[in-house]
């Protein structure tokens, strides 16, 4: 027996240790259930429909966020909601960063847009907050613009509306088949940013 147990120490030693932590998926959103289902936590809807189908949930708390590891097209990603609301985004995502010393264009952020109507999606390689504060906060905490966003539409406010009013308030029902269905194809869109493949991201779903 002593040589069984000889044998499965040897075989443990000899196992191959995992793969570091080398890029972040984070989704924006706030806290708190009077959030959910709102336009301004699309990020963390999307980063929801990506964790369900790699099969693992965004709870672990690190970072001040909800995170979770997960591997995906073979490399191993931190997924991420930060915790400190919307404008304090990026102190999160910035903490992670620093303690898996992963550089700005390995750090993909998945917002909400109001730019966009519902069911369109825009991505881009790097550019300014255009107006959204947890990409401006992401920008002030790594001191950059150039990290990968997916801006994800949920509907341009009305004429003479409130941008706060309208970015915390919920997406109607007639539209939320359509908002998820955009939403699920960041599933489709995360691996090819890993690989790099931006211009067939782009050319394949922007719209």
């Amino acid at each position: 027996m002593a040589n069984i147990f000889d044998l499965f120490k040897k075989i443990e030693s000899q196992k191959t240790p995992p793969a570091p932590i080398t890029f972040i998926v984070a989704g924006l959103g706030n806290p708190g259930a009077e959030y959910d289902r709102t336009r301004h936590n699309a990020g963390f809807a999307a980063i929801d429909l990506l964790a369900d189908s790699l099969n693992v949930t965004v709870n672990r708390a690190r970072f001040d966020a909800l995170t979770a590891d997960a591997v995906i097209g073979g490399k191993r990603v931190l997924l991420m909601k930060p915790q400190l609301y919307m404008n304090q985004s990026g102190v999160s995502i910035a903490k992670a960063a620093d303690f898996y010393r992963i550089p700005p264009e390995n750090i993909i952020v998945i917002s909400d847009d109001i730019n966009l109507e519902v069911g369109r999606l825009r991505i881009r390689r790097s550019g300014s907050d255009g107006g959204q504060k947890g990409l401006r906060s992401i920008i002030k905490s790594l001191g950059t613009e150039a990290f990968p966003r997916i801006r994800l539409g949920v509907g341009k406010v009305p004429a003479g509306g409130d941008v706060v009013s309208w970015v915390l308030g919920k997406i109607p029902s007639d539209l939320r088949d359509s908002f998820r269905t955009t939403a699920e194809q960041v599933r489709q869109i995360v691996p090819l940013l890993l690989e790099g493949n931006y211009d067939k991201a782009m050319c394949e779903f922007n719209r």
